[in-house]
């Protein structure tokens, strides 16, 4: 005999899911590559499926009913089951290979000149680079592991602080720049950063924290990969405000230095997955390596 299953429409229920896990509609909109008014759309239409309301709608933020509570975690461990059993029939697990997504600056700045180590400690597990600046989804981008920069937590992910990053000024060692008098003669280097808040390393914000009012925070040459900004800065055209784990070894090298502060605290760099019960041994070497790399 047949069983008819009564389920709601899977979009509904995968903007749920997404919108519970990260307690925001428009974090769900960006994971899931739609708008937000699509996200509240699906929502409003699996709770009148339903009968039930799952979010209680509050400015600026949502908090999960009751319904929504007990909700949430079934749809979460079905999705991951799902992408687990994907995974293994399309033979990416079998074959042993790990999909490691992070920013594009952070994979060819930090994760590239470190791969060596990886395959020098863990020589039969094969790794693939994931590098975009955009929010994935795991389980439809095929992602094993992702590095995150941001204030988190992460709701519905385990997440592992790797670093917290500082940010000062930095420029190549031809560059006439020996104290803050020099910046008004120089180019500012800007990185244009996807979003902004109070926490975001910006020129204006090093200005003010400076004390540095005669200098045009908003002047210069702006560029919209980070890794870019890095560049310029060795190649003299500019004077950078720089992620200190990234400019790391360009600073140690001599490729870059400091000049002046102050050094500002910015968000840290997170190392987050889902729970993966079939590859529980291969995600726990890979993220024990990048939280030993990142010391």
């Amino acid at each position: 005999m047949t069983t008819r299953r009564s389920l709601p429409p899977l979009a509904t229920l995968r903007a749920f899911e997404a919108a519970g896990r990260r307690l925001s509609f428009r974090g769900a909109a960006d994971e899931l590559g739609v708008t937000p008014t699509a996200i509240s759309h699906q929502i409003r239409l699996l709770e009148q499926t339903l009968g039930l309301r799952l979010f209680h709608r509050e400015t600026r933020r949502v908090r999960l009913t009751p319904e929504g509570t007990v909700l949430l975690p079934v749809l979460r461990d079905g999705f991951d089951a799902f992408a687990d059993a994907i995974d293994r029939i399309r033979g990416r697990r079998a074959a042993g290979i790990l999909t490691l997504s992070a920013p594009t600056a952070f994979v060819a700045k930090w994760l590239v000149p470190r791969l060596a180590g990886f395959r020098a400690a863990h020589p039969g597990c094969d790794l693939r680079l994931h590098a975009s600046d955009s929010l994935i989804d795991f389980a439809r981008d095929g992602v094993d592991v992702a590095v995150r920069y941001g204030p988190g937590p992460y709701p519905g992910l385990d997440a592992r602080r790797l670093a917290v990053d500082r940010v000062a000024p930095a420029r190549s060692p031809r560059l006439a720049v020996r104290s803050r008098s020099d910046l008004a003669r120089h180019p500012l280097l800007h990185f244009e950063w996807p979003h902004l808040d109070d926490a975001t390393p910006t020129w204006p914000a090093w200005l003010r924290t400076a004390g540095i009012a005669d200098v045009d925070g908003g002047a210069g040459i702006r560029f919209s990969d980070e890794g870019h900004v890095i560049q310029a800065a060795i190649a003299g055209q500019g004077i950078a405000l720089l992620s200190v784990v990234l400019a790391a070894d360009d600073l140690a090298s001599g490729a870059l230095v400091q000049p002046f502060g102050p050094v500002l605290d910015a968000h840290p760099y997170w190392v987050v997955h889902p729970h993966h019960p079939a590859r529980e041994g291969d995600v726990g070497k890979l993220v024990d390596w990048l939280s030993s790399a990142a010391l």
